[in-house]
């Protein structure tokens, strides 16, 4: 057992989001840790947040779960990802990216004319705030995103 295996199916089974079981009202998927994956997550947060009436956030969370999918995609290692989106409160959300590596995502500053290199900066940007959580099978990055 995991701490997936309470999952249950959302409203919404045709866009392959799962609504938490228990606890607070959040939204999960299982996706292959490339980079086209960062699409279908920016999909599931804008459900998520249109489901709770937060569409203010979205431009922000989707910049924010691009970003630690990217992050997961380069660094990490394994098949997939999970991205998770919960309702903090009536005014925020958190999204979170599970892999399955345990290094822990370092912010640099990137020289100007690197093309990457600055995903946790912005993540830093656009975030209330931003952690890791060290888990036995790898890592959750978390990032909570305010109006």
């Amino acid at each position: 057992m995991n701490e997936y295996d309470d999952l249950a199916p959302c409203a919404d089974r045709a866009s392959g989001a799962f609504a938490s079981g228990v606890g607070v009202p959040a939204y999960n998927e299982v996706l292959p840790r490339i980079g086209e994956s960062a699409a279908p997550a920016r999909r599931l947060v804008r459900l998520a947040l249109a489901v709770w009436g937060l569409d203010a956030l979205a431009d922000s969370a989707t910049l924010v779960v691009s970003e630690l999918v990217a992050n997961a995609v380069t660094h990490a290692r394994g098949e997939t990802i999970r991205v998770v989106v919960a309702r903090l409160d009536g005014r925020g959300a958190e999204i979170a990216v599970s892999d399955s590596s345990r290094a822990r995502p370092v912010p640099h500053r990137a020289g100007l004319e690197a093309l990457d290199g600055r995903g946790l900066l912005l993540v830093e940007t656009y975030a209330t705030r931003w952690g890791t959580e060290p888990k036995p099978w790898g890592k959750r990055v978390w990032a909570e995103v305010r109006a």
